[in-house]
């Protein structure tokens, strides 16, 4: 049933004061048991006095309920949300199977760090952790509720630990069908309690959330699936973003073309302002673009745009930083790096972005290496663009060996891969592999230059400008 807002008194007089009371008591949260002893009423008169208010407000879930008693405005039951939204997530409390009650406090925990961290995202919408204990019910049960609530996928979970180990089970579904989209289990060894939960949190909001998330992953897949003509603000984005991860100059054009279409939907859209910005500063250090000045401007209007709209989004931040080094603002560059590192310090696909800039912008390599291991620790399914990443800062801190290693395991037919690679080898002196690499480069890239990269990345750390120069003649780059 619709409730609106004029309607609700109306419909609320049919209850009796005694009905009224309970219906409160349990669209809060409250229990049976607790609603009883508040009321001085047994539990089971409690049950009663509900299926009495069901019928008459015509509702079937307490989410329904809960509607009646929300704030003017807020969204009735049954109504979903607008088709351009993000998806919107549930998460169930973790089921304890342990009857100690400091691992049922744990699982509790749990489930709330994870709502609370994956509510960060600005390309989700999640709720509330209050709510789902609430409900009381299980995946099996929650058809209705998910309905109401207009839950697009939600998690569960399992724990079983004892004095030694502790094992978890995650599981995305579909809250449509209820089919899984994915399952992990995590087995730990229980030394420091808090240490161990921190961890565990991070590990699965990083899985489920950033650009190659299971998340974000299942959106693409589902967008791919719709014709043109249905695609939404949201669906461009996803696309956007798994194309100007390719690092190509075709995959970035058709990045900011996708990214563009989708804020001309919706132009509030806070991530997807920040991540054009990204594909901007791609386009700007690849020399992809027809313009290197153009690029820029563009890189600081959309990365400014994005931080109007949300003044702490990491991603915009750390576009924000680069950006200002190119305008010769190294001091501006620093402090947007800082905040960066601040609101995204457990997001595993901004700290390569940092680490990036520690090492070749403002910054020290040596500080940028732990920021790469944090991101890989944090995200095991660590996508290509992750080593190539970790190749620049290696090369910047002189380890030319492991940088070599880290960035064959990237995107071979990136051009900083090929740039990186060719340096590295001829600062170890194998002037057969940097001439490969130099030849690719000339071939696949025939407008590359290592002075525009080092103007568009930018590259305004001394010691890295030097190193890159310098191996840049060895090798006989353009």
């Amino acid at each position: 049933m619709t409730v609106n807002d004029a309607s609700k008194a109306q419909t609320l007089d049919a209850l009796s004061g005694r009905e009224r009371a309970v219906a409160e008591k349990f669209a809060t949260g409250m229990t049976y048991r607790e609603i009883g002893n508040a009321l001085f009423i047994a539990p089971t008169t409690v049950r009663t006095h509900l299926a009495a208010i069901y019928e008459k407000l015509g509702v079937r879930t307490k989410i329904g309920l809960a509607a009646y008693f929300a704030a003017p405005g807020a969204r009735p039951d049954g109504l979903s949300p607008p088709s351009d939204a993000p998806p919107v997530l549930a998460i169930f409390p973790i089921e304890c199977l342990n009857s100690e009650e400091r691992w049922r406090r744990f699982a509790d925990g749990l489930s709330s760090d994870i709502t609370i961290d994956l509510a960060r995202y600005a390309g989700l919408s999640v709720i509330a952790f209050h709510t789902m204990k609430s409900l009381g019910s299980k995946p099996a049960d929650f058809a209705a509720d998910g309905k109401a609530l207009g839950v697009t996928y939600f998690i569960s979970g399992q724990l079983r630990a004892d004095d030694q180990r502790i094992r978890l089970t995650i599981e995305l579904a579909d809250a449509g069908n209820g089919v899984s989209l994915w399952r992990e289990r995590y087995d730990r060894p229980v030394e420091d309690i808090f240490a161990l939960q921190e961890s565990l949190t991070e590990s699965i909001i990083n899985v489920f959330a950033g650009s190659y998330g299971t998340l974000a992953t299942v959106g693409r897949n589902a967008a791919r699936r719709k014709p043109p003509a249905n695609l939404r603000a949201y669906d461009f984005y996803l696309l956007g973003v798994e194309q100007h991860t390719t690092f190509s100059r075709a995959g970035n054009a058709e990045a900011i073309r996708l990214f563009s279409r989708a804020l001309e939907l919706d132009p509030t859209f806070a991530n997807c302002w920040a991540e054009l910005a990204y594909a901007y500063s791609v386009e700007a250090c690849n020399g992809f673009g027809n313009d290197l000045l153009t690029s820029i401007e563009n890189w600081r209007i959309t990365a400014e745009n994005a931080l109007r709209l949300d003044p702490t989004d990491s991603c915009a931040l750390a576009c924000l930083g680069n950006v200002r080094a190119c305008l010769g603002d190294l001091e501006g560059a620093e402090r947007a790096h800082r905040r960066a590192l601040e609101y995204g310090c457990n997001h595993a696909g901004i700290l390569p972005l940092l680490a990036g800039s520690k090492a070749l912008v403002v910054g020290d390599p040596a500080e940028a290496i732990p920021l790469i291991e944090r991101a890989m620790r944090l995200n095991p399914l660590a996508p290509p663009w992750y080593f190539g990443m970790q190749g620049r800062i290696l090369f910047a801190a002189g380890r030319h060996r492991e940088a070599v290693a880290a960035l064959r395991r990237s995107s071979p037919e990136s051009l900083d891969v090929l740039m990186f690679l060719a340096l590295s080898h001829a600062a170890m002196g194998e002037a057969g592999e940097a001439a490969r690499a130099a030849t690719r480069l000339r071939a696949e890239f025939p407008g590359f230059s290592v002075e525009r990269f080092i103007a568009g990345y930018p590259v305004t750390n001394p010691d890295a400008l030097l190193a890159i120069r310098h191996a840049a003649e060895l090798a006989k780059l353009p």
